[in-house]
Order: structure tokens, then C-alpha cells, then sequence
């Protein structure tokens, strides 16, 4: 045996843990505001705890712990914590990554551990709906940014006329829109263009009404609570799906209900994780995230519904572009890629 590659390993050990410790304490600073708050000023435990009304003892461990991480500066000279301009837009921005929210989504999911240990076992599935809350409301909270730094400038110009035909005015169903956050989006930026968000979980439906409503656009973003098999209307000019298809144990059915209600000139914009097709390239750790995201969301989901089918959070692209072509359609293209996503365009 190979005591430095023991070492090595252990090593790797020690700051997986830690950080697996550490997302508690993230979540915390998401949930109580304290990263927002640290971004008005570095500040001392006890100043902390005046600015936030929490208790400094408490304070004081987050802070240390924080900074051991490097999510967090500390002066010794002062004894006070601050956080760098670019600490503060990956942690405080509401328009920046908002990265804590993941943590608060991914402990979410865990809670979620003993049910998906037995589910190995017995093969059973367990539905997106069965998940704590904190996964509906960290997975919009941490995937909103992105949809809002790419959708509009980039993803809807990168397919070929939608941007106009938005513009003039169009009919989109947005499938498995979740607190409906994207349909909002494509409503904002296309004044006269109508959105109808779908989603099987009635409790994300309640929230996507609310936000559309809060938005002042409930007259032109409706939402139903229908499965992407099932979601009504046809004749829709676009067609989307914002990582979602991977989670549907039916998603060549999905696929046939979406080219259904297509418009002739219609065109599917589909959002996934960006995979590679060779499972051994997707071992890095972008890949590590959606694996282990997958294990407890993704494939229990699919699991759960009637169908079979389990793609998986790194599905690939031609894993995809057969359920595409099974479905009917006839054209299919990458039209953008990100660290994270890949955007097809895809028509009948």
C-alpha cells in the first residue's frame, strides 16, 4: 500500500467533510440574510449581531467558520469580517449566482437520505412533490440567476426567428416551469407574447401564480398543474424546457406531446445539463455535482412515474437527440452551450 496516496486520499476526505459540514452553515447564511447583511460592511461578531439582531456567540462561530472556507475575510488587527466585492456578488447579489442558495436545496435533498437508501433497495422511485420544501424553493432561488443571465440575452437569439416572433407576439408553453420563474422572464422581455407555465407539483403552481401576480403579469402568464404529457393547448409557436426532461420517467412521452402541440413552424427549446455522451468525461467536478444530484432528485423522480425511462442528470447528448427523433422531429441542433447547460433547438 501507498502511504502517500492514503494521505492523499485522506486529505480529499477532510475537505469533502468539511465542506459537507460547512452547507449547513451556508444555508444559515442564506436563509437569515447574513451574507446580504455582511455586504453593507466588515464588522465584529458583536456589531454583526447589532446589524442582524442574532445572537453573537452564534455569530462569532459562523464568522470563523465562514472565513476558514474562504466565503469570508478576517482582519486580525480589527477583528472584523467583511466580504470582498466578489464574494458579495456570488453570495449577497440578488443578480449575481447566488450560490448559497444551492446549499439550501442540497440539504434539502439530503434530508431526503434514508428514504432514497431504502429506494436502492426496493427500486421504488420517490417523487420531486415527497422532497422538503427548502429543495422547490433553493432550486428556483439558485437556478433563476443563470435562466435570467442567459435566456433572454443569449439562449432565445441563438434559435433561428424565435427572438422575432416573440417580439411580434407568440403563444409559449413553458413545460415543467417549477415557481415559475422562466415563464415571468419571457413575459418581461416580450410584452405581447403569452405564456402558459405547466407543472405536475400543485404547490409550485400556487408559488408560480404568486410571482406571476407579484410580476403585475397574471393577465399574460397563466399556469395549470398538468405533467408534460398531459399539458394542454396546441399551436404553440415555442415550446421550452428548462432542466427537466432527464427528471420524467416518460420523456419520449413528453417529447410527442411537446411536437403535438407545436405549431408546423413551432420550435422546442430544450435546457439540459451539459454532459458528455463518454460517462468518463463527465468525471470532474461539475460532473460530481450533477451525479450526486441526480442519485437523490433526479432518477428517483423518473423512477416514480409511470414510464421506465431514468436519463439521468447526465444523460448526453445523443441519449437526447434519439428521444427527439422517436418523437417526430426532424431538426435538431445545439444552439448554445455554458459551464452547466446545453440549449437545443429542436423542430418538427
Amino acid at each position: 500500500m501507498d502511504h502517500d496516496k492514503v494521505n492523499e486520499f485522506l486529505n480529499r476526505f477532510v475537505t469533502d467533510l468539511a465542506a459537507t459540514e460547512a452547507a449547513g452553515s451556508v444555508a444559515i447564511g442564506h436563509r437569515l440574510g447574513l451574507y446580504r447583511s455582511l455586504a453593507e460592511g466588515p464588522a465584529t461578531p458583536e456589531e454583526f449581531a447589532d446589524r442582524t439582531g442574532c445572537h453573537p456567540r452564534y455569530l462569532t462561530e459562523w464568522l470563523r467558520g465562514q472565513a476558514a472556507g474562504g466565503y469570508v475575510e478576517y482582519e486580525p488587527a480589527t477583528g472584523r469580517f467583511a466580504l470582498t466585492e466578489e464574494q458579495a456578488y456570488c453570495l449577497a447579489d440578488p443578480h449575481g449566482p447566488n450560490v448559497a442558495a444551492a446549499f439550501r436545496f442540497a440539504l434539502g435533498m439530503l434530508r431526503a437520505e434514508p428514504r432514497v437508501a431504502e429506494a436502492f433497495r426496493s427500486g421504488e422511485g420517490v417523487g420531486w412533490h415527497e422532497h422538503h420544501d427548502d429543495v422547490f424553493v433553493g432550486v428556483d432561488a439558485f437556478f433563476r440567476p443563470g435562466y435570467e443571465a442567459e435566456l433572454v440575452p443569449h439562449w432565445i437569439p441563438a434559435l433561428d426567428g424565435v427572438d422575432a416572433r416573440l417580439t411580434a407576439g407568440a403563444r409559449v408553453a413553458d413545460v415543467g416551469c417549477g415557481l415559475g420563474s422562466t415563464s415571468v422572464l419571457l413575459a418581461e422581455a416580450y410584452p405581447r407574447t403569452t405564456v402558459v407555465g405547466s407543472d405536475y407539483h400543485p404547490e409550485s403552481i400556487t408559488r408560480a401564480r404568486k410571482n406571476a401576480a407579484e410580476a403585475g403579469l397574471s393577465h399574460r402568464v397563466t399556469f395549470e398543474v398538468a405533467t408534460a404529457q398531459t399539458f394542454t393547448g396546441t399551436d404553440y409557436d415555442l415550446v421550452t424546457t428548462f432542466d427537466c426532461l432527464h427528471d420524467m420517467g416518460d420523456p419520449l412521452g413528453a417529447a410527442r406531446r411537446v411536437r403535438e402541440a407545436l405549431a408546423e413552424d413551432g420550435t422546442w427549446l430544450l435546457v439540459e445539463p451539459a454532459a458528455s455522451d463518454r460517462v468518463e468525461e463527465n468525471f470532474h467536478p461539475v460532473g460530481r455535482l450533477y451525479y450526486s444530484g441526480s442519485t437523490f432528485l433526479c432518477v428517483p423522480n423518473a423512477l416514480s412515474q409511470e414510464g421506465g425511462h431514468a436519463l439521468g442528470g447526465q444523460a448526453g447528448e445523443a441519449a437526447v437527440r434519439e428521444i427527439a427523433k422517436e418523437a417526430g422531429f426532424t431538426r435538431f441542433r445545439e444552439a448554445a452551450r455554458t459551464a452547466f447547460n446545453v440549449v437545443y433547438e429542436i423542430r418538427p
